[in-house]
């Protein structure tokens, strides 16, 4: 059987594309390896569906780092206004209850992905599941058909929107990386991303599943991520690990250890924090140099950093040497962690790296060279924090290559 297109891979990426090019009349196939479709999607934002955000184009394409101009052309085309509107013409209503982070007024996935799955039938997308995808057939630099582990179908156009290596058990398992690289595409170095961290020191397993609020993180100076963060037995979690992880893992790959100064204290200076512990003491005659500490931060983390600055928490602060005082001032300020691992793939919920960019053209998702294939979503060399970035790529760049694909 001929089509017009075959996307390979059923998450947000590939079924907007799938969806696009149908409603265009192109005859369409979603071939996807699990049983289930958009597997992954159906666990993004803990099962909540972080869509997109509300942030204007340039403010939303600059949180993907130094190659986020390329994804100007695409955005511009289909932004957060445009995702909106095509999910409420599918009957799904959708609020930003933050005003910044979209989601379904259901606080449930599933609703996004009966949605695109009820719609891509609609349309009469042929979809097979518990399908492997073993070749793509190339003739004269030309897309001419595809494999599977039982059948070959003729196309004229296939789209990779296989994901990365991220949670493999839900369909990420890096074969769209290996055809790409078969038929000479490049691909950038892979790392996970969006994952937890083990630290070296063990004094965090006595703070476990305390949140810290609006911590702040630097590596060699510089502010990498903003957020909540959550102390583990092991290490650390939470948005604001999640975010740095991208920039640590790819260091993690050449060196034992990265070093990070956190702020855990809603970003108060030493100054600020030195006024703010004399003026509990002197408003409470009775306070301990711990009691202080507690009006910033949880019961155990002020246990964790008193013991740490050399201070004796059952003292005024007043009592303490003036070395230890500068000693808990600075802690508080930017406390001293490293990180020395994480679980891999496994646990990562995106990929770092992908198809190079400069084989792939910016306004339709093509190839640069193989006329009639097609990439999007993950799988691309971009990746941006949490908060409704990937997905939201992932639809963007998925409706892009859709609506570019010809017969």
């Amino acid at each position: 059987m001929k089509y017009d297109l075959i996307v390979i891979g059923s998450g947000p990426a590939g079924l907007m594309c799938a969806i696009q090019a149908a409603q265009r009349k192109l005859k369409t196939l979603i071939i996807e390896q699990l049983p289930t479709l958009a597997a992954k999607l159906k666990a993004t934002g803990g099962g909540r569906c972080n869509l997109t955000n509300t942030l204007d184009n340039n403010s939303f394409i600059s949180k993907f780092g130094r190659q986020h101009r390329w994804m100007l052309n695409a955005i511009n085309l289909f932004d957060h206004h445009s995702l909106i509107t095509f999910f409420n013409q599918l009957e799904v209503d959708t609020h930003a209850p933050d005003g910044i982070k979209v989601f379904p007024t259901t606080h449930k996935s599933d609703t996004i992905v009966n949605a695109l799955i009820k719609k891509a039938k609609k349309e009469n997308i042929t979809i097979l599941t518990n399908t492997k995808l073993t070749d793509i057939l190339i003739q004269n630099k030309h897309i001419v058909g595809i494999k599977t582990q039982s059948n070959h179908y003729q196309c004229t156009n296939v789209t990779l929107a296989t994901g990365g290596l991220g949670y493999p058990h839900l369909g990420s398992t890096g074969e769209g990386f290996k055809l790409a690289k078969k038929v000479g595409h490049s691909i950038t170095s892979l790392y996970p991303a969006m994952l937890p961290l083990k630290t070296q020191e063990k004094w965090v397993a006595h703070c476990t599943a305390d949140t810290i609020a609006k911590a702040t993180i630097k590596i060699n100076k510089k502010i990498i991520a903003n957020g909540d963060l959550i102390f583990t037995k092991t290490g650390l979690r939470g948005p604001a690990i999640l975010d740095c992880s991208r920039e640590i893992t790819p260091l993690l790959a050449t060196q034992q250890k990265v070093n990070l100064l956190i702020n855990l204290t809603k970003g108060l200076n030493e100054e600020e924090i030195a006024q703010q512990l004399n003026k509990h003491q002197l408003a409470n005659k009775n306070a301990t140099v711990l009691d202080s500490i507690k009006t910033m931060l949880p019961n155990s983390v002020a246990k964790e950093l008193c013991k740490l600055s050399g201070c004796n928490s059952q003292k005024r602060l007043t009592k303490q040497t003036g070395k230890h005082k500068i000693a808990l001032f600075k802690i508080l300020t930017w406390t001293p962690l490293t990180i020395i691992g994480h679980d891999g793939f496994a646990k990562a919920m995106i990929t770092r790296g992908g198809i190079n960019l400069k084989e792939v053209d910016c306004n339709t998702m093509q190839s640069k060279l193989i006329k009639g294939l097609f990439f999007c979503g993950e799988i691309l060399d971009l990746d941006g924090p949490c908060g409704g970035y990937n997905l939201g790529w992932c639809f963007t760049s998925g409706y892009t290559a859709g609506i570019s694909i010809n017969p």
